[in-house]
C-alpha cells in the first residue's frame, strides 16, 4: 500500500472535535461523573506540591495551559487520556477530587512562589481559616479560565485512544512503560488490572525479586508479573516478528484483558505454584547468576535468567512438586542456565530482549521440559 493510501486509511479511523471549556464547566462535568480521570492513575502521576502550585499560579496569571485530551466512551462519558495531572491538581485544590473508593480527598494547599509569595498556605476555601482562603474574586478567576479540550469521538477506531495515550504520555513525563500500560489496562478492564496488581504483590513472587524500592515504585514488579504471562504464552513466531518487546507486552496485555474467556483462576493457580516452588527452592537467588568458582549465586536480579526460567518452567510446572528431590532438581537446572553457552552468548550488556528471546524460548523448554 502506498504511503498516501495508508495516511488516508488511518485518518478515516480517527474522529476528533475540539472545545474550549471553562474550568468551572469541567468541575461540573466531573461532579456529575460525566468526565472520568480514573483515580487509579493518581499513583502513577507524581506531581510535587510545587508543581501543583505552579499550575494554579499559571491559571491565576493568565498563562496558557496545554489542552487536555479525552476519549468519548459509548456511554458518552469522557475518559481523560492526557491532562490527568492538571485536572487532578485543580480538582484536588478545589476540594472536589475523589479517591478510588469514591471518597472526597482532603483539599490541598499551595506553596509560595517567586511571583506570588502570598500563595503560601492558601486554600481554595476553608471556612475555619478564611484569611488563608481564596476570596470570591480569586476563585472566579480560576473557574472562568478556559482550557482547550480535544475529543477523540466514540466513532474512532477502538485502539485509537490507547495509542494516543501512549504517545502523549511517553514524552516529557516521569511515567515508566509499565505505568502507562497500567493506565491503559484500567481503561480496558479494571478487574484485570486489579488481578495482575494483586498477583504481583503475592509473598512468594516478591520474595524471589531482589529489586530496588524505586523499581517497585515504578511498577517493575507488575511488569515482571505481566512478562510472566506473556513469555509463557508467546510463540517463537510472535517473538521473531517483533523488534519491540515493549510493544509486544502491551499488545498481549490488551489481548488478555479483552478476552472474555481468559482463565483467571487457572492462570493464578499456575502463577502461585511456579513462584512458590521457586521461592522454596532458591528464594531471592532464583534469578541471580550461579558462579561455580565461588559456589554461590551472585549479582542482582537478571532479566535474562527470568526470561529463560519463566518461558520454560512456567510452561512445564506440572513436572515439578514440593518434594525435596524435585526442589533440588529445580535448583540444579537453574544453576545450569548460567553455564549454558547459548545463555552466555545471548545475555549481558548490549543484548536486547528482541534478540535474546528467540534463543531463550527454546532454551527454557529444553532445560525445564521433557526434552532435557
Amino acid at each position: 500500500m502506498a504511503l498516501q493510501d495508508e495516511i488516508e486509511l488511518k485518518a478515516k479511523q480517527i474522529h476528533t472535535d475540539g472545545y474550549s471549556l471553562s474550568i468551572g464547566e469541567l468541575m461540573s462535568l466531573y461532579r456529575d461523573r460525566e468526565i472520568d480521570i480514573h483515580p487509579e492513575f493518581q499513583r502513577f502521576f507524581r506531581w510535587s506540591p510545587n508543581q501543583k502550585t505552579k499550575l494554579i499560579e499559571s491559571i491565576l496569571l493568565g498563562i496558557p495551559i496545554p489542552p487536555i485530551f479525552v476519549s468519548q466512551r459509548e456511554d458518552g462519558v469522557w475518559d481523560v487520556i492526557d491532562g490527568l495531572q492538571r485536572l487532578s491538581t485543580i480538582l484536588e485544590f478545589s476540594g472536589l477530587l475523589r479517591d478510588s473508593e469514591g471518597n472526597i480527598k482532603a483539599a490541598s494547599k499551595l506553596n509560595g512562589t517567586d511571583y506570588l509569595p502570598s500563595l503560601e498556605g492558601k486554600y481554595w476555601q476553608k471556612d475555619d481559616d478564611l484569611p488563608n482562603s481564596f476570596d470570591q474574586t480569586q476563585r472566579l478567576i480560576i473557574k472562568r479560565s478556559k482550557l482547550g479540550v480535544q475529543i477523540i469521538k466514540k466513532e474512532s477506531d477502538k485502539d485509537t485512544k490507547f495509542e494516543l495515550f501512549q504517545r502523549l504520555n511517553t514524552g516529557g513525563t516521569a511515567l515508566t512503560e509499565q505505568e502507562i500500560r497500567n493506565c491503559i489496562l484500567v481503561m480496558i478492564n479494571k478487574d484485570f488490572y486489579t488481578w495482575l496488581s494483586e498477583l504481583s504483590q503475592s509473598p512468594n513472587f516478591q520474595s524471589v525479586l531482589p529489586i530496588s524500592d524505586r523499581a517497585v515504585e515504578e511498577q517493575y514488579d507488575v511488569e515482571l508479573a505481566l512478562r510472566y504471562f506473556v513469555y509463557k504464552s508467546i510463540t517463537l513466531e510472535e517473538v521473531n516478528s517483533t523488534k519491540d518487546i515493549g510493544k509486544l507486552l502491551t499488545d498481549k496485555m490488551v489481548e488478555f484483558a479483552s478476552d472474555e474467556n481468559f482463565d483467571y483462576e487457572g492462570e493464578k493457580a499456575n502463577f502461585d505454584k511456579v513462584f512458590e516452588l521457586l521461592n522454596s527452592a532458591l528464594g531471592e537467588d532464583a534469578f541471580r547468576k550461579w558462579e561455580p568458582q565461588k559456589n554461590k549465586f551472585t549479582g542482582a536480579f537478571s532479566i535474562s535468567l527470568f526470561e529463560v526460567i519463566v518461558t520454560g518452567f512456567g510452561k512445564n510446572s506440572e513436572l515439578y512438586n514440593n518434594t525435596a528431590e524435585s526442589q533440588a532438581e529445580l535448583a540444579e537446572k537453574i544453576k545450569s542456565i548460567s553455564l549454558n553457552q547459548v545463555f552466555i552468548d545471548n545475555s549481558g550488556n548490549g543484548k536486547r530482549a528482541s534478540t535474546r528471546l528467540p534463543h531463550f524460548l527454546p532454551l527454557g523448554t529444553q532445560i525445564f521440559g521433557n526434552e532435557n
